[in-house]
Formats: structure tokens, sequence, C-alpha cells
């Protein structure tokens, strides 16, 4: 008999939209939402989350710590299997990997994503912190700019997603917004998700891919669509809103990175990705 795998946090949308059912042994059935499209893409931080999902139930270990996705082919919504694989359990650490799998309208199976993981225990981890990372400098809360406040727009095809997301952006980085976009590879806001569900591991997959790319900043207008994603989840996050920062500093031949780093209500750094992603015009 097919079993649910109950989300871990309430009923909230995100957690309705990457359930997956296990229909045998490593095999999840899936559905995937309209609701998290960008410009008629599903967006792959929200992927991520939903084969982070049936990791998190195929694995003896709770909490993504290392998640690398390979975007093979781009994914629509409705239904959708993800096959898991566990290569490694060991005392602190289990390493397995998964792919998605839709059908074409032929009937032929297409692997959509591609995904190699490790998960452990966050609260297991020492509380010890030797780092020169800082918080990013942005305006408060209150200070910046969300999808209704003007000058910045709805991203044209995208109205699905923003309206799961609550996302405010540091003024400093949305002149892409009125014309005039600064040329520096920066974009940073604050993040949590519109139906006020608190962030949790799982989510951190999808908060490191939500926020516009920095290519609007560079001055490109086109959607960059993301080759391969790695994110580190370095802590559970504390209850209140996220702030994100991503940088590019190499934009060449047709590809730039994108570097993010999470930082929770209480300062620390929770979360960090690069994803390599292909500009477009």
């Amino acid at each position: 008999m097919a079993q649910a795998v109950q989300a871990s946090i309430g009923d909230s949308e995100f957690d309705r939209d990457t359930a997956v059912t296990l229909r045998a042994p490593g095999v999840y059935d899936a559905f995937l939402s309209p609701g998290w499209t960008i410009i008629r893409a599903i967006n792959g931080g929200y992927l991520l989350a939903l084969l982070g999902r049936a990791l998190g139930d195929a694995l003896d270990h709770p909490d993504p710590f290392s998640v690398s996705a390979h975007y093979l082919s781009a994914s629509r919504p409705g239904p959708a299997t993800i096959r898991t694989e566990t290569l490694r359990t060991g005392r602190t650490l289990s390493t397995g990997q998964a792919s998605l799998i839709q059908r074409d309208e032929d009937g032929t199976e297409v692997e959509r994503i591609r995904v190699l993981a490790t998960y452990g225990d966050l609260d297991e981890l020492s509380d010890e912190v030797r780092t020169s990372a800082t918080a990013p400098a942005m305006p408060a809360y209150e200070h910046c700019l969300g999808a209704s406040d003007g000058p910045v727009p709805a991203i044209s095809g995208s109205s699905e997603i923003l309206e799961r997301l609550n996302i405010r952006l540091d003024p400093a980085t949305v002149g892409w917004a009125v014309g005039a976009p600064s040329g520096k590879g920066e974009m940073r806001g604050w993040f949590s998700l519109a139906d006020g569900r608190d962030a949790d591991p799982l989510s951190l997959l999808l908060t490191v891919d939500a926020l516009p790319p920095t290519a609007f900043e560079i001055g490109l207008k086109g959607w960059t669509p993301t080759v391969e994603l790695t994110t580190h989840v370095r802590a559970r996050p504390a209850p209140g809103p996220l702030r994100v920062a991503i940088t590019t500093r190499n934009l060449a031949g047709g590809f730039l990175e994108e570097d993010a780093e999470v930082w929770d209500s209480e300062d620390r750094l929770v979360a960090q990705s690069r994803q390599l992603a292909k500009t477009s015009r």
C-alpha cells in the first residue's frame, strides 16, 4: 500500500506541494505544483526541496547537509516519480542519490534532475563556530521593497510563485526594476514563506534559489536557468524572516555563478550555495 510521507511542519502550502508518497522501496510519487513557476518554468529550489523530502524519508538521517543537483531537462507541472538509492549509511552521515522522472506526451520517461546528497542530524552538531563571514548589510525589513511596493515589478509569468513567497529586496539591488541596473552582480533581501511557515532545513533548499537572479543587476533581462546547484545546510534556522545575499563575480561564455548566503534571525549563517546558470537575452 502506498504511504504518504508526512510533512515535518504543519500543513503549509510548501509542505503540501513538496509531499511525496512511497509507492515501493526507494520509489516515490509526487506532483509538481504549478504554483511554483517562474516564466512558465518550475523553480529549481522548489524542485530541490521536493527531492530533499524524498531523500529525508529514504535515508537514515533526517537533515540535508550537502545537496548537489544537476538539472537535465525542464520540469513541468504534473505527476512525477522520484527514485532514490542509498549509497552509504554511517554513524553520523548517510549518502544517497535521487532522480526526478516525468513522462513525455508519447510516454517516454525523461529524467529532469539528478541529486547526490549527504544527510545528517543538525541537532547533533557542535555549537562551536569560527568564521570570518558576516551577515549582509541591508536595510531593516520595513525599509526594503516587496512586489507591491514599487519600483519592483512583478516578473512576467512569475506571479504564481510570488504569491507563495514574501520577499523584500534591498533598494540598492533593484535598479534593474527602473531600467538602471547597478552593473554589480548583487541581490539581497528578506525572505519568508507567505503563509507564515517558519523556515527549516528542507525549506532552505528553496530559499537559496528564490530571489531574482543577479543577472538583472548586471543588465541582462532574460531568465537564467540553473545548470547545477549545490547547497550546504549549516544549522537549523531560528524562527523569523531570513536574510539572503547573492553575488556573481564572473559572467563568461554565456554562464555565470551565483553564490548565496542565508542568515537567520539570530545572525547565524544557516545555508550556503553555489549554482552555475546559463544566461539568456
